[in-house]
C-alpha cells in the first residue's frame, strides 16, 4: 500500500498492511544539534527514519490588507468583509499551476488547512488580547458572531475554489482553544461564536467528498470535543498536552471509533530516560493500533532539547509496533 492508500484505510478502520507514521517536523537547527549527538553529517535523516509522506496546503486567509488595530464598529467589519476576498489569486502558493499537476498522480498524503480556529481569527496573540475579546464576548456578542460569520462564508469560498482544482485526504481545522487546566470558553460559547460559523465551511468539504475532518488542538480541549463532534469533526490532533488531562487510551474510551486520532505519544517522557520512552511508547501505541482508526505520532514538534539517541531509541520501539 502507499501512503495515502494506508491513511484512507486507517481512518476507515480498514485492513492495512502498517499503521501510517508521519514525521514529527524535525527541523534543520535539531539536525545540527543531533550531528553533535551522533548523526552522521552524511545520513539522510528521511532514510534513517522513514515515514509515509504528508503534505499540508496553506492558503493565505489573512485581510489583504492586514489591519493593525482591533475592529470595533460595522463599518470595520464591512472593510473587513473587502479585505478577505476569496477571489485573490495570491491566496494560493505562487506555483499552484504546477502543484495541481504533480498533485494529480500523487500516492502521499494531501491536507488542506482551512481555519486557524475562533482565538487566532479574532486576532489574539497574547494576554491583553485574550483580555479585549472576553470584554467583546460578553457586553458585544453580536459584534463577535457578524467577525466569526464574515471569516468563515470567506473561507468557505476560498477553498471551494481550491478543491475544483485539487483533490484532498483531509481537512484541518487549527485551534488553539485551551491551556493545561482546560478550554478557555464554555463548550456552549464554542459552539455560538466558532462552530456556527464553521458550517459553510464544511458544507463545502462535504460537497467536495473531504471525509476527514481534523481538529488540531493545543493543550487541553477535552470539554469541547463532544460538541466537535455534533459539528462532523471525526479525528482529532492534541498537541503539547498534560497527557494526564488529554491521555488516548480515555479518549478512545470516551468517545469511540467515531473519533480517530492522530498523536497521543507525549514528547516529555522521550526527553527522559530510556525506560521512561518504553512505558509511554506501549502504554499507548499498541492498545491504540489494535483497536485502528489510530496513527502513532509524538504530540508536538521535535526540537533542540531532544537528544538523538532518545529520538532513535523511540523510533526503534515505534518500529517494533508498526513494522515501518
Amino acid at each position: 500500500m502507499n501512503s495515502r492508500e494506508r491513511f484512507e484505510k486507517t481512518m476507515e478502520y480498514g485492513a492495512i498492511d502498517r499503521v501510517p507514521y508521519f514525521e514529527e517536523g524535525i527541523r534543520e537547527e535539531v539536525l545540527k544539534v543531533w550531528r553533535k549527538q551522533g548523526f552522521g553529517a552524511d545520513e539522510n535523516i528521511s532514510e534513517l527514519f522513514p515515514t509515509d509522506i504528508r503534505e499540508e496546503i496553506r492558503l493565505d486567509l489573512d485581510p489583504h490588507p492586514q489591519p493593525n488595530y482591533w475592529l470595533s464598529s460595522e463599518e470595520e467589519l464591512e472593510r473587513l468583509r473587502k479585505n478577505l476576498n476569496p477571489n485573490d489569486g495570491s491566496r494560493f502558493p505562487d506555483d499552484w499551476e504546477k502543484r495541481i499537476k504533480k498533485w494529480r498522480n500523487r500516492d502521499h498524503v494531501l491536507m488542506l488547512r482551512v481555519h486557524r480556529g475562533l482565538f487566532q481569527s479574532l486576532g489574539i496573540e497574547d494576554w491583553k488580547r485574550f483580555e479585549e475579546v472576553m470584554y467583546y464576548f460578553a457586553d458585544q456578542p453580536d459584534f463577535i458572531r457578524e467577525y466569526m460569520q464574515i471569516y468563515g462564508e470567506f473561507i468557505a469560498e476560498l477553498i471551494a475554489r481550491a478543491l475544483q482544482d485539487v483533490e484532498v485526504d483531509a481537512a484541518i481545522f487549527s485551534e488553539p482553544i485551551g491551556g493545561n487546566h482546560g478550554s478557555l470558553i464554555s463548550p456552549a460559547m464554542y459552539e455560538e461564536f466558532a462552530l456556527t460559523n464553521y458550517m459553510p465551511i464544511m458544507k463545502i468539504l462535504k460537497e467536495k467528498g473531504v471525509r476527514w475532518i481534523i481538529v488540531r488542538t493545543y493543550a487541553n480541549a477535552k470539554v469541547l470535543i463532544p460538541i466537535m463532534m455534533e459539528y462532523s469533526f471525526n479525528c482529532l490532533w492534541a498537541c503539547e498536552v498534560n497527557i494526564e488531562s488529554m491521555d488516548y487510551r480515555d479518549l478512545r474510551r470516551d468517545f469511540g471509533r467515531d473519533l480517530r486520532l492522530i498523536g497521543g505519544i507525549d514528547l516529555d517522557a522521550l526527553r527522559g530516560e530510556k525506560s521512561e520512552i518504553k512505558n509511554e511508547v506501549e502504554k499507548i501505541v499498541p492498545p491504540l493500533v489494535a483497536d485502528g482508526g489510530y496513527i502513532p505520532l509524538a504530540d508536538g514538534r521535535v526540537r533542540e532539547d531532544m537528544p538523538f539517541e532518545n529520538y532513535r531509541y523511540y523510533r526503534k520501539l515505534i518500529s517494533q509496533f508498526i513494522e515501518i
